[in-house]
């Protein structure tokens, strides 16, 4: 049987397949294990646990959400929105998401772009659920403060990473949750501890383990927060993966597994939403995708076999 992993962060894409070739590879073969857990941390190894998780639930026959503690059978997406060149291009966009079944958007803002477009979209969309990705640019919060009262959901990173103080006084002061993406939890328990948010922005792809990822989900939960689960980039099996995290119980919000296109993908069926759901893979075991090994071998620059 064979695990697939994917790394879909650029900067580390070379250093990781350099190590993947001369460290990780050799390091596994012969290695006795019966459970990812067992294998510890790997060095740069978020594609290799990955892989050995989607191994691992296969050999047993169980879908990796299950093996995750995962429990949904579909998941609520939402679609993100980047800055448009105008107020009317930017509702003509959200338009065509709602028309595709989406009940809920996230709007990308900074400042110079918030307000106004926030006003616009909810003039045109009343009962439109409303989130917003501040992508940590923001130093005042007044803009922010402003922004709630169009009946917004969820301010995804307002400030920089690390800013534990400003999240709280933000958080303090609106009726919609503040969300903060951390990569280890023991950066979510600074946030928890400083009363900094009411949300996780959760992305698999930037943990070293699928174990970490659910030990911080359920850090998370602990807590009384909510989730979103979210990983848009790669060739699907990485996305894959994020469906099956954001099956678990503490995946709260909608996910965010829209971008790239379908035909960006390797996997069978492809991942995404329709009519605004994606659907979790129950019915075959492990990452339940198939691979298109002839399109990877068309499009691979490099490969080795350890």
């Amino acid at each position: 049987m064979t695990g697939w992993g994917e790394v879909v962060e650029p900067p580390l894409l070379e250093k990781v397949w350099a190590g993947l070739e001369e460290v990780l590879a050799p390091a596994l073969i012969g290695v006795d294990w019966e459970h990812p857990d067992e294998l510890g941390e790997i060095p740069g190894g978020s594609a290799v646990d990955m892989a050995c998780w989607d191994l691992w639930a296969r050999m047993r026959g169980v879908p990796l959400a299950h093996a995750l503690g995962g429990s949904r059978t579909s998941l609520t997406a939402t679609v993100r929105i980047g800055a448009e060149r105008s107020l009317e291009s930017l509702v003509a966009r959200v338009n065509r998401q709602v028309c595709g079944g989406y009940s809920h958007v996230t709007l990308d803002v900074q400042p110079g772009w918030d307000v106004e477009p926030v006003r616009a979209v909810r003039a045109a969309y009343p009962g439109l659920a409303i989130s917003l990705d501040a992508q940590g640019g923001y130093t005042d919060m007044e803009a922010l403060i402003a922004l709630d009262s169009y009946g917004i959901a969820v301010i995804e990173r307002p400030f920089a990473s690390g800013d534990v103080a400003g999240h709280a006084e933000l958080q303090d002061r609106l009726s919609a949750a503040v969300a903060v993406e951390v990569r280890s939890e023991d950066d979510l328990v600074d946030y928890v501890t400083g009363h900094a948010a009411r949300a996780l922005l959760l992305r698999p792809s930037h943990f070293s383990s699928l174990s970490r990822v659910r030990r911080t989900h359920d850090r998370a939960v602990s807590a009384g927060w909510d989730i979103l689960c979210a990983g848009g980039q790669g060739t699907g099996v990485a996305r894959a993966a994020t469906v099956a995290v954001a099956s678990m119980p503490g995946c709260t919000l909608p996910c965010d597994v829209t971008q790239p296109p379908r035909s960006a993908q390797i996997v069978t069926p492809p991942v995404g939403a329709s009519g605004g759901v994606v659907a979790v893979p129950l019915t075959q075991p492990g990452l339940g995708h198939s691979i298109d090994e002839a399109r990877l071998a068309r499009l691979a620059k490099a490969s080795f076999r350890a």
